[in-house]
């Protein structure tokens, strides 16, 4: 009776903990790797805006300059991986966690974050803005 009672008493820790155990521990799949993909069409932000999108598995940020040229840079901000935003009314990029700035080219100019962001390429084709990695 109580090898009985203790194999169902571990049966059952093992029903609940399990599932939970995999939910938090999440399978190790790799993103899928991107070279380029389209941020957006051409037009889709006015002059000195930007926008954060999905390249690949991380967020990359869309600048459109004054003269209707277009950047595009990580937006992960490379003190502690939060997402950085565009601030149009300061023409400076910034990540709100630690209040750290960046200039409009990634370099990093106050805060926090020890080196610049990342850039990208940007073509405009047949109307869409595609981004790729240099």
């Amino acid at each position: 009776m109580n090898w009985f009672l203790g194999t169902s008493a571990g049966a059952m820790c093992a029903s609940v903990f399990y599932p939970v155990i995999r939910y938090l521990v999440p399978p190790d799949i790799p993103e899928a790797q991107t070279s380029q993909m389209v941020a957006g069409r051409d037009g889709d932000l006015k002059p000195n805006e930007g926008k954060v999108f999905a390249f690949g598995g991380q967020p990359a940020l869309l600048i459109r300059d004054e003269d209707g040229g277009y950047q595009a840079l990580s937006a992960t901000c490379t003190h502690l991986n939060c997402t950085v935003q565009y601030r149009g009314d300061l023409k400076q990029i910034w990540c709100a966690c630690h209040n750290g700035f960046y200039d409009r080219n990634g370099k990093n100019i106050s805060g926090p974050p020890p080196r610049p962001l990342d850039s990208y390429k940007v073509h405009v084709v047949d109307g869409d803005v595609v981004v790729s990695k240099s």
